[in-house]
Protein backbone atom coordinates (compact mmCIF):
# COMPACT_ATOMS: atom_id res chain seq x y z
CA UNK A 1 0.00 0.00 0.00
CA UNK A 2 2.73 2.46 0.96
CA UNK A 3 4.67 1.96 -2.33
CA UNK A 4 1.66 2.45 -4.41
CA UNK A 5 0.51 6.01 -2.65
CA UNK A 6 -1.83 4.28 -0.15
CA UNK A 7 0.57 5.49 3.14
CA UNK A 8 -2.68 6.35 4.95
CA UNK A 9 -4.46 3.13 4.41
CA UNK A 10 -4.09 1.73 7.73
CA UNK A 11 -4.09 -2.32 8.37
CA UNK A 12 -5.61 -4.60 10.78
CA UNK A 13 -4.80 -7.40 11.47
CA UNK A 14 -6.40 -10.90 12.32
CA UNK A 15 -3.27 -11.20 13.88
CA UNK A 16 -4.27 -13.53 16.59
CA UNK A 17 -7.32 -15.31 14.97
CA UNK A 18 -8.32 -18.16 17.12
CA UNK A 19 -10.18 -21.78 15.40
CA UNK A 20 -13.09 -20.40 17.93
CA UNK A 21 -16.35 -22.17 18.48
CA UNK A 22 -17.90 -18.67 19.65
CA UNK A 23 -17.87 -18.01 16.08
CA UNK A 24 -21.12 -20.03 15.55
CA UNK A 25 -23.77 -17.43 16.01
CA UNK A 26 -22.64 -15.29 12.98
CA UNK A 27 -21.73 -18.43 10.80
CA UNK A 28 -25.21 -19.79 10.79
CA UNK A 29 -26.81 -16.61 9.95
CA UNK A 30 -24.22 -15.45 7.19
CA UNK A 31 -24.47 -18.96 5.93
CA UNK A 32 -20.98 -19.08 5.88
CA UNK A 33 -19.93 -22.76 8.21
CA UNK A 34 -17.79 -24.55 5.80
CA UNK A 35 -19.37 -26.62 3.75
CA UNK A 36 -16.20 -29.60 4.14
CA UNK A 37 -13.48 -29.38 6.52
CA UNK A 38 -12.84 -26.71 8.92
CA UNK A 39 -10.52 -23.53 9.24
CA UNK A 40 -8.51 -24.98 11.69
CA UNK A 41 -5.34 -25.09 8.91
CA UNK A 42 -5.37 -21.22 8.74
CA UNK A 43 -6.58 -20.06 12.12
CA UNK A 44 -4.66 -20.70 15.57
CA UNK A 45 -5.68 -23.91 17.78
CA UNK A 46 -7.14 -22.59 21.22
CA UNK A 47 -4.60 -24.88 22.98
CA UNK A 48 -1.85 -23.10 21.34
CA UNK A 49 0.20 -21.20 24.00
CA UNK A 50 1.11 -17.20 24.06
CA UNK A 51 4.26 -17.70 22.38
CA UNK A 52 2.46 -18.86 19.48
CA UNK A 53 0.02 -16.19 19.70
CA UNK A 54 2.70 -13.57 19.92
CA UNK A 55 5.05 -15.00 16.93
CA UNK A 56 2.24 -14.54 14.62
CA UNK A 57 1.49 -10.68 15.55
CA UNK A 58 5.08 -10.26 15.72
CA UNK A 59 4.96 -11.65 12.02
CA UNK A 60 2.25 -9.38 10.53
CA UNK A 61 3.59 -6.53 11.99
CA UNK A 62 6.98 -7.05 10.27
CA UNK A 63 4.52 -7.25 7.51
CA UNK A 64 3.86 -3.94 8.07
CA UNK A 65 0.25 -4.30 10.44
CA UNK A 66 -0.83 -1.06 12.09
CA UNK A 67 -3.39 -2.75 14.28
CA UNK A 68 -3.50 -6.26 15.74
CA UNK A 69 -6.19 -7.82 16.37
CA UNK A 70 -7.52 -10.72 18.90
CA UNK A 71 -10.58 -12.80 17.77
CA UNK A 72 -12.14 -13.89 20.00
CA UNK A 73 -12.28 -11.59 22.91
CA UNK A 74 -13.25 -12.85 26.19
CA UNK A 75 -11.39 -16.25 26.13
CA UNK A 76 -8.25 -15.00 25.44
CA UNK A 77 -7.68 -11.79 27.86
CA UNK A 78 -4.56 -13.00 28.72
CA UNK A 79 -3.39 -12.84 25.20
CA UNK A 80 -4.65 -8.93 24.17
CA UNK A 81 -2.39 -8.46 28.12
CA UNK A 82 0.32 -9.88 26.27
CA UNK A 83 0.18 -8.46 23.07
CA UNK A 84 -0.53 -5.02 24.62
CA UNK A 85 3.02 -5.68 27.00
CA UNK A 86 4.40 -6.92 23.60
CA UNK A 87 3.79 -4.23 21.04
CA UNK A 88 3.73 -1.02 20.16
CA UNK A 89 0.97 -1.11 17.49
CA UNK A 90 -2.87 -0.94 18.75
CA UNK A 91 -4.15 -3.96 20.13
CA UNK A 92 -7.84 -4.67 18.82
CA UNK A 93 -10.01 -6.88 20.94
CA UNK A 94 -12.86 -8.27 18.69
CA UNK A 95 -15.64 -9.29 20.75
CA UNK A 96 -17.77 -11.77 18.35
CA UNK A 97 -21.22 -13.12 17.65
CA UNK A 98 -20.68 -16.21 20.34
CA UNK A 99 -19.46 -14.00 23.35
CA UNK A 100 -22.77 -11.20 21.60
CA UNK A 101 -25.19 -14.23 21.69
CA UNK A 102 -24.15 -15.62 25.28
CA UNK A 103 -25.05 -12.03 27.20
CA UNK A 104 -28.65 -11.91 24.92
CA UNK A 105 -29.97 -15.11 25.83
CA UNK A 106 -29.56 -14.74 29.60
CA UNK A 107 -30.45 -11.21 29.63
CA UNK A 108 -33.90 -12.13 27.61
CA UNK A 109 -33.95 -15.03 30.12
CA UNK A 110 -33.74 -12.20 33.14
CA UNK A 111 -30.61 -14.15 34.53
CA UNK A 112 -28.42 -10.87 33.96
CA UNK A 113 -28.38 -7.18 34.04
CA UNK A 114 -27.41 -6.96 30.13
CA UNK A 115 -26.32 -3.48 30.41
CA UNK A 116 -24.53 -3.83 33.23
CA UNK A 117 -22.68 -7.06 32.14
CA UNK A 118 -21.53 -5.34 28.93
CA UNK A 119 -20.41 -2.64 29.88
CA UNK A 120 -18.37 -4.65 32.76
CA UNK A 121 -16.90 -7.14 29.63
CA UNK A 122 -16.47 -3.69 27.99
CA UNK A 123 -14.18 -2.41 30.81
CA UNK A 124 -12.15 -5.91 31.46
CA UNK A 125 -11.43 -5.74 27.44
CA UNK A 126 -9.78 -2.53 28.03
CA UNK A 127 -8.14 -3.26 31.35
CA UNK A 128 -6.85 -6.26 29.60
CA UNK A 129 -5.22 -3.75 27.28
CA UNK A 130 -7.14 -3.37 24.02
CA UNK A 131 -7.11 0.11 22.61
CA UNK A 132 -10.03 -0.60 20.37
CA UNK A 133 -12.94 -2.75 21.02
CA UNK A 134 -14.99 -4.50 18.09
CA UNK A 135 -18.57 -5.34 18.91
CA UNK A 136 -21.90 -6.66 18.15
CA UNK A 137 -23.36 -4.51 21.27
CA UNK A 138 -21.90 -1.09 19.51
CA UNK A 139 -25.29 0.66 19.01
CA UNK A 140 -26.74 -0.67 22.77
CA UNK A 141 -23.73 0.60 24.44
CA UNK A 142 -23.91 4.42 22.07
CA UNK A 143 -27.73 4.18 23.55
CA UNK A 144 -27.14 3.48 26.83
CA UNK A 145 -24.54 6.27 27.02
CA UNK A 146 -26.59 8.99 25.20
CA UNK A 147 -28.93 7.66 27.78
CA UNK A 148 -26.58 8.62 30.73
CA UNK A 149 -25.85 12.20 29.12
Amino acid sequence: LDENGYSDVAVMSYAVKYASAYYGPFREAAGSAPQFGDRKTYQMDPASGIRQAMKEAELDVLEGADYLIVKPALAYLDVIAKARESFQEPIVAYNVSGEYAMVKAAALNGWIDEKKVVLETMIGLKRAGSDMIMTYHALDIARWLKEEQ
